[in-house]
């Protein structure tokens, strides 16, 4: 049995539904009540109180672990999770953290997640690293502007990095768990190429058929917007990419084509795929 968090969200939804079709048994959490496919047991739980996964890890062979916002916050304990899993039958863990792991080490979550990393790799389980740039889905935040009043509003219009599709990194996930030449590996994940906000906002009104402008926020007004969903240092270590990407974060990785033997997928994909958000 494989369990996945963060089953609910951009990458675990399409995780989860993949290793379903796959045949296997899953047990998707998240931290409250949602539809799963058929066949698929369900749990809510809240990954940060005390016990987080022990309860789900019964019969688990294999975990997904994905490092939500509220595992970087004050006195949350993510590397407990992997010491939990060490304890139970648990043999193998795919870990999703994050490319600024590399590319800025030094970031306090990025320090967080390297911490976790050190531990999975430590634990005696075996263990594949997953390491996205930013996500197409991030473009969910403008759903609301976009639907009333046809704008898209963002930091650094014009600055570019080569965000993923989540369901590019839900199959590169399923693609670890499934087959075991992938342990121990270490996978940076990003888009086809780099794409800047205000291009973002063109292909979302090219997917709507309808004009949309593109209004350029300061820092401070993406931070004051960014930190009412995630901790305030996550936010910064965030817009320091956003801003100012290094030659790192701009590169567009080989890994998503070398494991699952196609490109990613452009940000246009996404955008069609989720025109109705924007509708």
């Amino acid at each position: 049995m494989i369990v996945v968090t963060g089953a609910t969200g951009n990458v675990g939804r399409p995780l989860t539904r993949a290793l379903a079709g796959a045949g296997r048994q899953v047990t998707a959490v998240s931290r409250h009540a949602a539809p799963v496919p058929d066949g698929v047991r369900h749990v809510a739980a809240d990954l940060t109180g005390p016990g987080g996964l022990r309860p789900v890890l019964a019969g688990a062979k294999a975990l997904f672990l994905l490092l939500s916002g509220d595992m970087h916050a004050a006195g949350a304990a993510p590397a407990d999770l992997i010491a939990q899993a060490a304890d139970s039958e648990v043999r193998q863990v795919v870990l999703l953290t994050s490319l600024g792991v590399a590319t800025r080490p030094y970031g306090p979550t990025r320090i967080a997640m390297r911490a976790v990393e050190d531990v999975l790799r430590g634990s005696g389980m075996e263990w594949t690293i997953l390491r996205p740039g930013g996500f197409a889905s991030n473009a969910l935040w403008w759903a609301e502007s976009v639907r009333a009043r046809r704008v898209v509003a963002a930091p650094f219009g014009d600055v570019g990095v080569p965000i993923i599709d989540p369901a590019d990194i839900a199959e590169v996930a399923a693609a670890c768990l499934l087959d075991r030449q992938h342990t121990g590996g270490v996978y940076e994940l990003t888009g086809p190429e780099t794409i800047t906000p205000r291009r973002q906002a063109e292909a979302i009104a090219a997917t709507l058929g309808a004009p949309v402008r593109f209004h350029d926020l300061t820092r401070a007004e993406a931070k004051a917007a960014m930190a009412r969903s995630m901790p305030a240092e996550l936010a910064e270590d965030t817009l320091d990419i956003l801003g100012s990407p290094t030659p790192a974060e701009v590169r567009v990785s080989p890994d998503v084509q070398r494991i699952l033997g196609r490109p990613p997928r452009p940000f246009a994909d996404w955008a069609a795929r989720n025109v109705a958000a924007f509708r």
